[in-house]
């Protein structure tokens, strides 16, 4: 087995000219990303060459010494009659591939969290399906003599599935120091990704083309090519794990899910997850149907398709026109649009471009029937060991950019005009998000596969304060903070001055080694136990068969009390009281103002309990003003 190794962070100057360079930047990348030219391609090298079954492949050096290939193509480009099919495996090609440079992001609204582009606007591209593969430095002969093949950690990007690339994330810090070989991979997004209308497919085509979950199966996919192809860079395709953040980690949640990904993978880690998904009727239906369907239902986007190319004259006008229209005509009409008009039928203003859709269709064949966790807790899904977590303070991210409690310059957060509000306007939907993403979840599976559930909290909070503005207060362990962390990666998609600085950084990097030693032993054992160094607390399985027993383990610097186990454990009914009884609440409009972001399409509560909560009160603030 190869030697596990540890590699230095590099260290960048953090004087008070460079955070002002930085500031700069990172107003730059946040009005407008991607104007900056691309770096040229690394050089290829002979000893990175793989045969693969479509062709072989030859990669390069990355700068933590592993090998790195990028761009190799997973499946078919989904384009023409292939939008909104299941995916196929790759044609073959012949010579050599040079793996030297990333894929096409999918399509998405540029930002800077994205696939890069102008900000607001169209990017990427339907040919998007592709992986990337970062393995110890090793030839393919050594790889096949090695006493123990080396697990894999296939990586799931985020971004609320509508935005992301796995071109932002690089593995070869993690694959050197843990002994892994790390995959990443673009999946198809948005209304490209999860699309469900009865049109689009003949009755004799497969449940795979029927089910309108093509994003769930992009992921499937390059599961199957982990299966088949992963033994040429020296990986076990036995010992699989999936790991994703946010929306990630929802897909994560999805694959457990999924009969369809049986057998596929082996261990799986959930960071910042949630279960939701969306009702058949949810995603098809016109908005105002018996059973209503989501705004923006493959019924709407049919509609708003129509009015956007003239052939129709308002909503109404286009709803009669589509039952005029036979079924091969509304097929032709969405597959041969242009992938910029759907997108653009998509409000992408919010944070970092995305926009809502109806997101997985609980179809029967990829996604389960029934409620995810009513599944969970009866056990009908791919038990393996999981890891389960949370950031502290998950809403931080997005209030930063969106509340009216933080003053802005120039798009950019520089200090808290109400700390009070900040805090009760932050506070409860994190603790909601651990409620539905990780507490409840790990009671669930512990009841149906025992041991084998284990749970962490992601505490760090160590960000400068730089002139007025205190990062540690307005992001503290915000959404997303953990990835690079995971990684070993000290970068946060370019606004890096916010979050790290000189004081801070080598206890930051500390912990980022414990953590990819955490994952690494999980991805080696399915047990992250002391970590791959054998000298970290012991994280034990979550326990809730007492108070206090321990269920999951908080990872944070020695400053902030160190990695350790706690007992404490929310739900849903747990955090709608505690929002009921804290007395920081200065009148019912701010208590109302908590419990109505609860409210998402019956995800947490529905109208009713929302109209119920305070005694009634929060009647007088309806949802909708």
């Amino acid at each position: 087995m190869l030697r596990r190794v540890r590699t230095p962070q590099r260290r960048a100057s953090r004087g008070w000219i460079a955070c002002a360079m930085r500031a700069a930047l990172a107003i730059g990348l946040l009005v407008s990303a991607g104007c900056s030219g691309r770096p040229d391609p690394p050089s290829a090298d002979p000893l990175t060459k793989r045969t693969l079954s479509a062709g072989d492949v030859v990669g390069f050096v990355s700068d933590k010494g592993s090998h790195a290939w990028r761009g190799i193509p997973f499946a078919e480009p989904p384009v023409g009659g292939l939008r909104w099919r299941a995916p196929r495996p790759p044609a073959a090609w012949a010579g050599v591939r040079e793996a030297l440079e990333h894929g096409s992001a999918c399509v998405q609204y540029g930002g800077p969290l994205g696939g890069g582009g102008k900000s607001g606007e169209p990017t990427g591209d339907e040919d998007c399906l592709y992986l990337n593969v970062y393995a110890p430095a090793m030839t393919e002969a050594e790889g096949a003599r090695l006493d123990e093949r080396l697990p894999v950690m296939l990586w799931i990007h985020g971004g609320g599935n509508t935005i992301g690339s796995a071109n932002l994330y690089d593995g070869s810090t993690l694959a050197v120091t843990q002994s892994v070989i790390v995959v990443t991979l673009n999946y198809r997004l948005g209304v490209f990704g999860w699309f469900s209308h009865p049109v689009l497919h003949a009755r004799d085509e497969s449940p795979e083309d029927r089910s309108g979950n093509y994003g769930t199966l992009d992921l499937v996919r390059a599961l199957e090519w982990v299966r088949d192809e992963i033994g040429a860079f020296g990986g076990d395709p036995s010992r699989v794990t999936i790991f994703g953040e946010s929306a990630g980690g929802r897909n994560v949640y999805s694959l457990l899910l999924s009969p369809r990904a049986e057998g596929l993978f082996h261990r799986a880690v959930v960071q910042s997850g949630g279960l939701r998904t969306a009702t058949l009727d949810e995603a098809r239906n016109p908005r105002d149907a018996d059973k209503p369907g989501h705004p923006m239902s493959s019924a709407e986007v049919t509609y708003a398709l129509l009015e956007g190319s003239g052939r129709a004259a308002g909503r109404e006008a286009a709803r009669s026109a589509v039952k005029g229209m036979t079924t091969q005509e509304v097929a032709d009409l969405l597959r041969g649009a242009p992938a910029s008009d759907i997108l653009r039928l998509f409000d992408g203003k919010r944070l970092g471009g995305m926009y809502d859709h109806p997101g997985m269709v609980r179809d029967g064949a990829i996604t389960a029937l029934g409620d995810p966790l009513a599944l969970l807790a009866s056990g009908r899904y791919n038990k393996v060991p999981v890891m389960l977590g949370s950031n502290r303070d998950e809403a931080r991210l997005f209030a930063m950019m969106s509340s009216d409690n933080v003053t802005r310059l120039f798009g950019l957060p520089v200090w808290i005009r109400d700390e009070r509000r900040y805090q009760l306007e932050t506070e409860y939907p994190s603790l909601m998000w651990k409620a539905t993403g990780v507490d409840e979840p790990a009671a669930a599976m512990r009841a149906s596969q025992g041991p084998s559930v284990f749970a962490y909290r992601f505490d760090w909070d160590e960000e400068p304060k730089i002139l007025m503005s205190d990062y540690s207060k307005l992001l503290g362990a915000a959404h997303g903070l953990e990835v690079p962390f995971v990684f070993g990666r000290m970068r946060f998609f370019g606004a890096d001055f916010m979050v790290f600085d000189d004081e801070t950084l080598p206890a930051a990097e500390d912990l980022s080694r414990d953590i990819m030693s955490y994952w690494g032993q999980f991805a080696w054992m399915g047990d992250p136990g002391h970590g791959s160094s054998g000298r970290l607390p012991r994280w034990s399985a979550w326990d809730d068969s007492s108070a206090g027993s321990p269920r999951y383990l908080v990872l944070d610097t020695t400053a902030g009390g160190g990695i350790r186990m706690s007992s404490e454990s929310v739900t849903r009914e747990s955090v709608i009281a505690r929002v009921a009884e804290d007395d920081r609440f200065r009148d019912a409009s701010e208590r109302c103002a908590v419990y109505r972001g609860f409210v998402d399409r019956g995800a947490v509560m529905e109208v009713a309990d929302y109209e119920r909560v305070g005694d009634g009160e929060c009647r007088e603030f309806p949802l909708d003003g």
